[in-house]
Order: structure tokens, then sequence, then C-alpha cells
């Protein structure tokens, strides 16, 4: 009895799939809803702060406060600015830095090499710091400081360790190329490297060789200049805020500012410039960008008004960043906030148009569009033009 019970189940559930097939012909079957539209990515191009800082190194000389001579010969080497030195290397502050500069001593830099004994590399010119001294073709004047190059390899190699220290002084494996390409001695390149790492104060690792980390570690070596009155020859005037700068790290980061105190414009010949029609706290993250290549707004309403002065200074990657900031800030409320929230994303809809943020205006529609039922319910919907309602 039990067997024939199985084998009646067993013929059963062989017949009931084919009942259910049958039915289906018949059946109604639902409507096919298409998935909600993707929202279109944000590009941001990449990072161009190495590359701007080089550029600040080969022809930003207009703004240069430190010149380099051979020891033997006395032979101009080339020019600096003492913001970038400082900011890098602990020995370039040891040397530039002290707390009177007119009246403190002749400096030196010492490197110590593996066996102990010291090794000079730099040293002041005699007289140290000179104040409004007559200058080359294409210089300001003002405080000009003048560095003794002792080493003869670093005589030899000084263009090719300014140009690794002001990329970030992270590109270990393109600096022993570039010395191996110069001085075709291992021993004389392995010397040398040595003293460079002595120089901005980093010990030898296992692999000196660039990383992901590294590189994003390179734009964080102005950090230490951000907000602060080392080096600074210009403070902007914001909503009675003191912002002290350094014209050197501007003009390389944004054209605009290269402008302003490149041109014949009174900010050129002005240690003092007000700015107007920005808040203190946006002004303060958009400098934060220009010397440290990050941004991170604390609000949607943030984000937009940095991403505003990004579009009155013509930094287009900033302004990127900011439509990025507003985007994931939009996506991380649940909607049950975005009901409920003061936030009226028609008017950033607009602010974006208003202030060439395409990416960020095309973004918003998709987004009124994917949550079409909590936003039409919105008094603001209204404002939308009626091609603009057509694509939502």
């Amino acid at each position: 009895l039990e067997y024939f019970m199985i084998q009646c189940l067993k013929h059963k559930a062989k017949e009931r799939p084919e009942k259910r097939r049958g039915n289906k012909v018949n059946e109604l079957r639902p409507p096919h809803l298409e998935q909600p539209a993707r929202l279109p990515p944000i590009r941001v191009e990449e990072s161009s702060f190495s590359q701007d800082m080089q550029w600040l190194l080969e022809r930003g000389v207009q703004f240069a406060d430190v010149a380099f001579y051979a020891g033997d010969s006395g032979k101009e080497l080339g020019w600096a600015h003492a913001a970038v030195l400082c900011a890098v290397s602990p020995y370039f502050r040891q040397l530039l830095l002290g707390p009177k500069t007119r009246e403190r001593p002749q400096s030196r830099c010492i490197c110590r090499e593996r066996d102990g004994g010291p090794h000079s590399l730099l040293s002041t010119w005699d007289g140290g710091i000179i104040d409004d001294m007559p200058r080359s073709e294409g210089h300001l004047t003002g405080r000009l400081t003048r560095l003794v190059v002792k080493d003869p390899l670093l005589c030899m190699c000084l263009w090719e360790t300014l140009m690794f220290i002001y990329r970030g002084a992270w590109e270990w494996e393109h600096l022993q190329e570039a010395l191996e390409e110069k001085l075709k001695s291992s021993l004389a390149v392995a010397t040398l490297m040595e003293r460079i790492r002595s120089l901005i104060g980093r010990e030898r690792g296992p692999r000196d060789t660039p990383s992901a980390r590294a590189a994003q570690l390179g734009p964080q070596t102005l950090v230490n200049l951000f907000n602060s009155p080392l080096y600074s020859d210009v403070i902007f005037m914001v909503q009675g805020s003191v912002l002290p700068a350094h014209r050197a790290v501007l003009v390389a980061r944004c054209d605009v500012m290269a402008a302003m105190f490149s041109g014949k414009y009174a900010e050129a010949r002005s240690r003092v410039v007000p700015i107007h029609g920005v808040s203190s706290d946006t002004f303060l993250s958009f400098l934060e960008y220009l010397y440290t290549d990050s941004c991170c707004p604390a609000s949607v309403l943030q984000a937009m008004a940095v991403l505003v002065c990004a579009e009155m200074y013509q930094v287009k990657r900033l302004q990127h960043l900011c439509e990025v900031c507003v985007c994931a800030y939009l996506q991380s409320m649940p909607s049950r906030e975005l009901a409920s929230t003061g936030i009226s994303v028609v008017r950033l809809l607009r602010r974006a148009k208003c202030h060439n943020a395409e990416q960020l205006y095309i973004w918003l529609l998709h987004f009124i569009a994917n949550n079409y039922l909590i936003f039409s319910h919105k008094p603001d919907f209204l404002e939308l033009s009626e091609e603009e309602r057509e694509q939502v």
C-alpha cells in the first residue's frame, strides 16, 4: 500500500506541470515594466596636481624666491619657491627659516651618511637673505634667498632633484632612472639617492617604488601651507576673515588666479586682496582644494556653494568633484527623508544649469524621474519648464 501511494504521488507530480503549462496559454499575463533608468555617472578628470607643480618649477619663475648657485664656480643653477621646498623638506625648513631672518647667522643643511659622518649639501650665500634685490627679467622684486650647492653630485642633478620634490617626493623609481641617465654610475646614483632621502627626511624603505597610496599622498605635500602664514605673500579678505595664501601655488593651480597675479591687475601689486560674493567658508574650501587636491563639503548646500566658486575661477575638476558630492548626498537619503527634506532638488537643478554644471543638471533630471512620486507632489515641481517635465 505504501509503495502504491508513492507511485501515485510521483505520477501526479509529473502530470501537474503539463496542466499548468496548458492553462498558462489562456491566462492573462501581467504588463512588462521596464527597469528604471540608471542614473548617469559623473565623470571627473584625473588629478593634474603633479603636472601643475611641475609647471610651477619650469615656468613659474616670476614668483621664485630661492636661487641656487654652484659651490665651485658660483654659476646660477636655477630658481625655486621657498614655500614648496619648506613644505616638502624638513632640511629646507631648517635652512631657510629662523627666528630673525635678517640677523641669523649663515646656516647649513647637514645630511648624515650611513657611516655616520655628516655631509654638507647646501649653505646660504654670504649675506643670507636679501630684500628687494634686483632680479633678472621676469622676476618680481622682493625677498630673495641665495643657496650654495656644495655637493658636486647634487649640483649636477639639481634639476632632477627639484622636479622630484615639486611632483610630491614619491616617484622614487622615476628619480632613479633620471639620475642613472645623468650620472652613468651606479655608485654615484646610490650615493645621491641616499642624500636625497636624507634631504626630504625619509628613510630607505624595502621598496621605493610608486604605488597607488604614494600617488594619493603626493598632493598632501602642500597641506602644511594651507591657511598658513609660512612664506605667505598674499592675504585674502573674505567677510572679515583673513586667509593667507601663496601666489606661486595659486598661479600653478588656477588659470584665473594666474591671470590675476601675473597681469596688470590691481591684485598683482597688492598684498591684501578682497574677495566679494563668496562666504569665507566656501572660499576656504576652494583654497583647500588648490593646496590638497581634495574637497569634502559638509552638506549639499556647501557643495553647491563651492561648485559656484569653482565655476567662477574656472577650476573644472573641483566643479566636477562638487557635482559628485551633491549626487552622493542625495542618493544616500532614504525616500522618507527625501520627501520631507527642506532641500529643493528643483532649485538645485536651476543652479546647476545656471552655473554650467551640465553633468549635474542631467543627473538631477534622472533623479527626479526615478523618484517621480515624491517630487511630483511638491510645489516646486511646477517650476520645471515644459521641456524638463516632458523629459521627466
